[in-house]
């Protein structure tokens, strides 16, 4: 057995523990359901909340079509509350092992550094994207019941860019937790920094160009309007070169053991 897979197998047993096999999936599946039932639901909502006397509400948002409610899911479920979900799950991903002591004892062993990183990023990545991916599916189940038929390649092509922004945000918040002691700090750091990723999307074609944020920007459009932006993969070779300057960083931190414990 090669040391990635071992590593890879051994993040997939602490997920086990840590029940983030049960609480993870669960909440991405509920923020996919939240967007296009609370859509659907809000005028009945609004009554039986007593009535909607004061309060007017623009016709065009009841009169989406299922493509611009998926849209929203990935930019306001995923992209708000799906951002701070990822960055709790994944930030004791190297911390854990700096503060008990096990990232010292992995590189006493034939283990090289990358091989840990990948490890890491491969589990955790894979798991994660299961969990959008779960979310995602039960958005569409939803939008299909209640709006209208949204067409299934738009739908696979749009996830898989958003994916794509999903291993941005892990190995982000891993560079992250390899500089810094403190999860509360992680999490601070890593939530503000990605935020500001995505405000800045859709500003200018520019930024977008350079913005791995710019991929869930590519996701919706693909979804809204069934096309793919001339930008798509500028923007993607851009967002790889993100990762692995990210990954770099930490393959830095820790061969050169500019960690400290708490």
């Amino acid at each position: 057995m090669t040391p990635i897979y071992v590593l890879t197998k051994k993040e997939y047993v602490q997920m086990f523990r840590d029940f983030k096999v049960i609480w993870l999936p669960l909440a991405f599946m509920f923020l996919g359901a939240t967007q296009p039932v609370v859509t659907y639901y809000l005028p009945t909502i609004l009554a039986a909340l007593g009535g909607n006397q004061g309060i007017t509400i623009d016709p065009s948002m009841l009169q989406q079509d299922g493509a611009q409610v998926m849209a929203a899911t990935l930019g306001s479920q995923f992209d708000q509350l799906g951002i701070m979900i990822i960055v709790i799950a994944m930030m004791g991903i190297i911390q854990s092992d700096k503060a008990n002591g096990m990232l010292d004892f992995i590189l006493t062993r034939p283990v090289k550094v990358g091989s840990y990183i990948g490890g890491k990023l491969f589990s955790n990545f894979s798991f994660v994207a299961i969990s959008v991916t779960f979310g995602y599916i039960v958005s569409y189940v939803y939008v299909n019941f209640l709006f209208n038929n949204i067409s299934f390649l738009d739908m696979i092509l749009a996830i898989v860019f958003y994916q794509l922004w999903v291993l941005f945000m892990i190995s982000f918040t891993s560079m992250v937790s390899t500089i810094f002691n403190g999860q509360g700090v992680i999490a601070l750091i890593s939530i503000v920094c990605l935020f500001i990723f995505k405000i800045i999307s859709g500003l200018h074609p520019i930024i977008d160009l350079l913005n791995p944020a710019g991929m869930s920007q590519h996701a919706m459009m693909v979804l809204i309007t069934g096309s793919v932006d001339s930008h798509l993969y500028g923007n993607m070779l851009i967002t790889f070169i993100w990762i692995s300057l990210t990954v770099t960083i930490s393959h830095y931190w820790i061969s050169e053991k500019k960690y400290h414990k708490d």
